[in-house]
């Protein structure tokens, strides 16, 4: 009895031992998050709601406020998330294609340091909010509800779409098209 009552307790802390190291060093922002397939969500014009202010400090240490007037993309982001890390190049070009187009980041759950090195090794040349509660001011029209998520600002303040999960070139340019020629 009281062997077995050892080779129980035995189990049960070998059990518990190797159950409390299984993380492998992954935060818990890698673990929880959503990623999206690719999906696009248009509201027709009269349906728009405004956007939120955006506005505040960012990834390279300065300050930026969107003044609004002329259309926007917001992308949100996360260095260690790896359809971010693959679609940060075409945003980077589309961002210089469309010159008249405002495009932004709000980077969520990251390590700034991690953050600011793959922004700056791949040359993002737009301001990357660093405080990602400005996602919620989303909440009431198209929330961010992956990573990435990018949503496209009409030249009226207004959130005219989201894309849920990566952008891609054709994708994208196809929304910045349609709301400069409305």
């Amino acid at each position: 009895m009281i062997r077995n009552s050892r080779r129980f307790i035995l189990i049960a802390v070998s059990a518990l031992l190797l159950t409390s190291c299984g993380n492998g060093g992954a935060s818990t922002a890698q673990e929880n998050y959503i990623s999206g397939n690719g999906a696009v969500t248009f509201i027709s014009a009269a349906e728009r709601a405004m956007a939120p202010k955006l506005s505040g400090d960012t990834l390279y240490g300065t300050k930026f406020d969107f003044a609004g007037n002329q259309i926007a993309v917001v992308n949100v982001w996360a260095s260690w998330c790896s359809p971010c890390r693959a679609e940060m190049p075409a945003l980077t070009a589309l961002s210089k294609k469309y010159s008249d187009v405002q495009f932004m980041g709000i980077l969520t759950r990251d390590n700034l340091a991690n953050a600011e090195v793959f922004a700056r090794q791949l040359g993002v040349p737009y301001p990357n909010f660093i405080d990602d509660s400005l996602l919620l001011g989303f909440r009431n029209t198209l929330p961010a509800n992956a990573i990435p998520t990018t949503v496209v600002i009409d030249n009226q303040g207004r959130v005219a779409a989201r894309i849920s999960g990566p952008v891609t070139v054709g994708g994208l340019s196809d929304l910045i098209e349609r709301l400069t020629a409305e």
